[in-house]
């Protein structure tokens, strides 16, 4: 598939923080930061300018745009592609990087048109909250999986039955083929647009955005077991009132919230 490739000069990182947000709800489904602009990317059939005219100009930036043809596309996202470092916790990089060294867990991915390549605040912020959890032989659920970053890190920390679901072919797909790269034996993926599950997890782990967690919240709480542990996240700082307001009526216990630039994960417990 072709892709669209917007060009957005933008120098201040809360700016283009919200812009990655409200363009994710567009449908957009990567980005590229640096310290001057942001470049977004969307399916060519999933590209609708007047919704990225509106965002534009309310926020009063301007756009370039170029489309990128699916023969080049990998070369594009790869070339941009650097290794990320969560502490010394976990590395993640792609095949065509070195190895890393001083870190707990390594995690290779194909850096494909998929969100949770951990160079996202909100990817890096739920593995940090991880590491604070004990996932020794626990059941997981990871509810918008990506590039299945989250459920890899969670085999690598010792749980035995996870099942990952995205609504996304692509992602699908791209978690699949990580998984066999980092020789998973505990994950199963699923293509599925809700959070339903016929079993509740010990582990709930959500990194979407707002709107999609609070749609789903009567199911994610079906799908976590009574003390279980949760890790939400594709949220702005701003958000985190809204989400601890929704979840009191749960009975869910507010941990901890960390922040990363703009965004934020936060741990309940249910």
């Amino acid at each position: 598939m072709n892709h669209y490739q917007i060009l957005i000069p933008v120098t201040e990182e809360s700016i283009r923080e919200l812009l990655i947000a409200q363009l994710a709800e567009a449908g957009f489904d990567g980005f590229e930061e640096s310290e001057t602009a942001l470049k977004a990317y969307a399916e060519e059939e999933k590209f609708n300018e007047n919704e990225l005219k509106q965002i534009i100009e309310q926020m009063n930036l301007s756009y370039s745009k170029s489309i990128i043809k699916k023969e080049n596309w990998n070369a594009v996202w790869e070339s941009n592609f650097e290794p990320v470092l969560v502490d010394d916790f976990v590395g993640i990089r792609a095949g065509f990087h070195a190895p890393l060294t001083g870190i707990q867990h390594e995690i290779v991915i194909t850096p494909k048109m998929s969100f949770g390549t951990g160079h996202h605040a909100t990817t890096f912020s739920v593995m940090q909250l991880m590491r604070e959890i004990d996932f020794q032989d626990k059941t997981v659920f990871d509810f918008g999986t990506g590039t299945g970053i989250l459920a890899i890190l969670a085999e690598k920390l010792g749980a035995t039955a996870i099942l990952a679901v995205d609504y996304d072919d692509w992602c699908v797909e791209n978690a699949s083929e990580n998984t066999l790269i980092n020789k998973c034996q505990c994950i199963d993926i699923q293509k599925n647009d809700t959070a339903f599950v016929d079993k509740p997890y010990e582990i709930v782990i959500a990194n979407i955005n707002k709107n999609i967690i609070l749609d789903n919240l009567p199911l994610l709480a079906k799908s976590v077991i009574p003390g279980g542990e949760i890790i939400l996240s594709g949220l702005l700082l701003e958000d985190e009132n809204d989400i601890i307001t929704a979840c009191k009526p749960l009975g869910w216990q507010h941990i901890k919230t960390i922040q990363k630039g703009a965004w934020i994960a936060m741990r309940l417990r249910g």
